[in-house]
């Protein structure tokens, strides 16, 4: 039994020096001369040296609560063990389960993720990643957007990968597995996850192989496409687009975003600029006579608006799949009804080569250019394509201008010729098969 009762703590004071006061067992209460009362445990360990622990505040812990833990400290020293050191591991112990609690709670989503990659590194891409968000929101974030992102697995990947191929769009699942690998790659190089979901997938197991497309219209069929044009229900505008892009190379959304300040008719000269190119690399197209009267024709109708083709406010270009779908709908050979509210002309633009799209009229400017006589390297300038040589690229400065000027007349005129007269004129050595 110890040496104080209740009323001795209650009634317990210190005048100017704190008192301590001894209940035994190693149990001691400390009063200082605030009024202020503690529970003490004083012992010595193995080692000979005195140990402190406090037990609790009085009157929040009672003489009766602080004898019993006494009692337990006693107990674990028969036992061979340091009361403190036990102590201390339990208390390390819940601050690891808080830390664990606050990871879990605090863990980022695949959301989060994306959100932050986005900011980072997206936000570089020429259309500040608007294109992958809207892909990422579509088809990626509604299947793993909620999972934290360390929870996410092979498995989880593979099933946004599968509902992609399920609907046959073999190109955009790999495209999405490619975008998904990017981003889980940017969490690992920030320590955000240890391991990437997707290393272990290959990207040529998924779906079918990747097929190099090298659709290109013959003279036989550009002759088709002059015939065919007035029945297919298309604006002038877009009829136009058609003939500028076969007779320049360009991309159509290089065309569909121009604003005629960068077209200069008088000189024969369209610049595309770095901002609508799609490598960046900005372009100065010396325009024919033939792309000139179809650049002409744009300009009488949409000549108030700065955008050579703006949407129906005028605040903007028109999207740049506009042509491409308006192309496609025309194209339908039977494989669906037309949707609603777009062409029921859905034959109207079929060629005997098969479907085509407007890049492959750029495919088909370039093709025909070499030949008729126009050296590869050159129409590879009027395409704007990038140099992949490096050292060829950096010291090679010559601008090639006279001669890019030169193949692009060459095509203008050759398309003026095959659009002016489409039932006389002589099919040249380049004429026969239909480029499949």
């Amino acid at each position: 039994m110890g040496k104080l009762t209740d009323r001795a703590v209650l009634s317990a004071k210190a005048t100017k020096t704190e008192l301590l006061l001894n209940d035994g067992d190693g149990l001691y209460l400390r009063v200082y001369p605030s009024g202020k009362k503690i529970f003490i445990y004083r012992y010595k360990n193995r080692l000979g040296s005195t140990k402190k622990l406090v037990i609790g505040l009085y009157p929040q812990k009672s003489l009766k609560q602080a004898r019993l833990e006494v009692a337990e400290y006693n107990a674990q020293r028969k036992e061979g063990n340091d009361p403190a050191a036990l102590l201390a591991i339990e208390k390390a112990k819940k601050i690891t389960q808080s830390d664990a609690i606050h990871a879990r709670d605090n863990r980022i989503t695949v959301t989060t993720l994306f959100d932050r990659w986005e900011k980072l590194v997206l936000c570089n891409h020429k259309d500040g990643g608007k294109a992958i968000r809207r892909m990422f929101e579509k088809d990626v974030l509604p299947t793993i957007g909620k999972i934290a992102v360390e929870d996410v697995t092979k498995a989880h990947v593979i099933t946004v990968v599968d509902a992609l191929l399920s609907r046959g769009v073999n190109r955009m699942a790999k495209m999405a597995l490619a975008l998904m690998r990017q981003m889980f790659r940017f969490a690992q190089d920030r320590d955000i996850i240890e391991n990437d979901p997707t290393a272990t997938i290959r990207k040529s197991k998924i779906g079918k192989p990747d097929t190099e497309r090298d659709r290109w219209l013959t003279e036989e069929e550009i002759k088709e496409l002059v015939k065919a044009l007035p029945n297919a229900g298309l604006s002038k505008t877009t009829e136009a687009a058609i003939w500028i892009a076969l007779a320049t190379g360009c991309r159509i959304g290089e065309l569909l975003k121009a604003r005629w300040q960068e077209v200069n008719l008088e000189k024969g000269i369209w610049t595309i600029t770095a901002e609508n190119s799609k490598n960046g690399q900005p372009l100065t197209i010396y325009l024919s006579e033939f792309a000139i009267k179809q650049f002409k024709s744009v300009h009488s109708i949409n000549h108030e608006s700065e955008w050579c083709y703006p949407n129906r406010d005028g605040k903007t270009h028109v999207c740049d799949k506009t042509v491409t779908k308006q192309i496609g709908d025309r194209q339908l050979y039977g494989e669906r009804k037309p949707m609603s509210k777009r062409s029921k002309h859905s034959e109207a633009l079929k060629l005997s080569g098969g479907k085509w799209t407007p890049h492959d009229l750029r495919r088909t400017a370039g093709t025909l250019m070499t030949a008729w006589g126009v050296l590869p390297d050159i129409a590879d300038r009027c395409l704007n394509h990038k140099e992949q040589n490096r050292i060829r690229r950096t010291y090679l400065r010559h601008s090639y201008e006279k001669e890019m000027r030169d193949a692009w007349k060459l095509l203008g005129n050759r398309l003026d010729v095959l659009t002016s007269n489409t039932d006389n004129v002589h099919i040249g050595r380049f004429g026969g098969g239909h480029g499949k």
